[in-house]
């Protein structure tokens, strides 16, 4: 079989890498891809943007595509399953609905507020003024949040008045994130520690993948703007077997049979971002797509063939599959353009990836990368994720950070201590 894999980035080349592997699978188109897809053994890349759903189509029909994978959130929250669904395909991913749960914040919070799903107090704003009136009289901290799709950036953690006021007049008044900010979500602020949980859904049933942790600031000890991710780590010790169970009862379930219940019946991946709190796990925000870095650190762990499990969301047989993973932990640690969250240069020659996967257990998926004849160039904030397996989390934190050391280009940032949250939780286990 044939199968295409959306999107551009680092997770979709970790994508494409894992259903690659696959001894049903002939040929994995990236559409547009980038060069680490097209540089895979059964991987092309077509040069088509993710919003073309009829030049998609097209594609698909010609050759001969058994199922499309969608990566981003932007093109679920248009429709795209909607629409290459009618016109026969099989496509991993949910309904334009469905989506809902990332492309507003404003219908997460009510969806989990109607089925008792934990998460933080809010309120919903849609004029600055009434926004900024409500924060004259507010406890500190807060997050404050754009409603829309942000790429990850339309998130602030203020302490004082004055910083909320400015990132209420950024979002509402300034216009920083286009549309998405029109609307805002201002919410308590939570005390814990983040973790990720991804699980796949068939409608009715859900499967949890294994456990990661996201590293959002920018900089060292989780400082600086939040980011799309700098880096991630898999497992999460963080999070205990028992702490999953309340995870999946409390929040997972009733998440799946809400969408049900109400009309909009879940596929895909769902993703609950989760601030483990001294009350127990709560929703920061939920995603409707692979987390992207978490992606790059979940795979390479997984022993299974994944073709199945995401044709399994597409025709209800999920629960039919198991899902097994490797013990040995996974680091992979962004290396991404000087500034990046902010405004970057894009063009830089990046060389030393393949010196570097010479480590054993390290694979590099690009993400922000074009190539030029034979040259990678920089075409994007995060650029490369650094990948590395091994058997305990310190051999495999040091063998991406050897790795990291072997690439080079102009203006490299990354931060410096992903994956060593993990040593503490380690330490109080053993």
């Amino acid at each position: 079989m044939n199968v295409m894999v959306i999107g551009s980035g680092g997770r979709e080349h970790a994508l494409a890498w894992k259903i690659a592997q696959s001894p049903l699978v002939k040929k994995v188109y990236g559409a547009p891809g980038n060069p680490g897809i097209d540089a895979l053994e059964k991987g092309i890349c077509v040069n088509v943007a993710i919003d073309d759903f009829d030049l998609l189509s097209t594609y698909a029909e010609i050759e001969s595509i058994s199922l499309i994978v969608v990566g981003p959130e932007a093109p679920l929250a248009e429709g795209i399953v909607d629409t290459l669904g009618k016109r026969g395909f099989a496509v991993f991913g949910p309904s334009k609905a469905a989506a809902q749960l990332e492309a507003s914040k404003s219908f997460a919070k009510a969806f989990m507020e109607r089925h008792k799903i934990p998460t933080a107090a809010y309120h919903v704003f849609d004029d600055a003024q009434g926004a900024l009136d409500f924060l004259k009289t507010a406890a500190f901290p807060l997050v404050i949040k754009a409603d829309g799709l942000a790429a990850g950036k339309g998130v602030s953690v203020v302490y004082t008045l004055s910083e909320a006021e400015e990132a209420v007049r950024a979002a509402m008044l300034e216009n920083v994130f286009d549309d998405a900010g029109a609307r805002i979500v201002i919410e308590d602020y939570l005390e814990g520690e983040e973790a990720s949980i991804l699980a796949l859904c068939d409608g009715k049933n859900f499967k949890t993948l294994a456990t990661s942790q996201d590293h959002k600031p920018a900089l060292d000890g989780d400082k600086g703007p939040n980011t799309g991710g700098m880096g991630a780590y898999s497992p999460a010790p963080v999070v205990s077997d028992a702490l999953m169970e309340v995870i999946r009862r409390d929040i997972l379930a009733p998440s799946v049979a809400g969408m049900a219940a109400e009309g909009n019946p879940y596929r895909g991946i769902l993703y609950a971002g989760l601030m483990i709190t001294a009350e127990g796990p709560k929703v920061i925000e939920f995603n409707v797509r692979f987390g992207d870095p978490e992606t790059q650190a979940i795979l390479p762990r997984m022993t299974s063939d994944i073709v199945p499990l995401l044709q399994s969301c597409c025709d209800g047989s999920l629960a039919a599959h198991d899902i097994a993973y490797s013990p040995s932990p996974c680091v992979s640690v962004v290396m991404a353009s000087g500034g990046y969250p902010g405004a970057y240069a894009k063009g830089k020659a990046i060389t030393g990836i393949a010196n570097a996967e010479t480590i054993d257990g390290v694979t590099v998926f690009m993400a922000g990368v074009r190539q030029q004849g034979d040259t990678l160039l920089t075409a994007g904030g995060r650029v490369l994720n650094v990948t590395a397996t091994a058997p305990t989390h310190e051999e495999a934190v040091r063998k991406a950070y050897a790795a990291v050391e072997r690439i080079h280009f102009e203006g490299v940032q990354y931060r410096s201590d992903i994956g060593k949250k993990a040593y503490q939780h380690l330490t109080e286990n053993e």
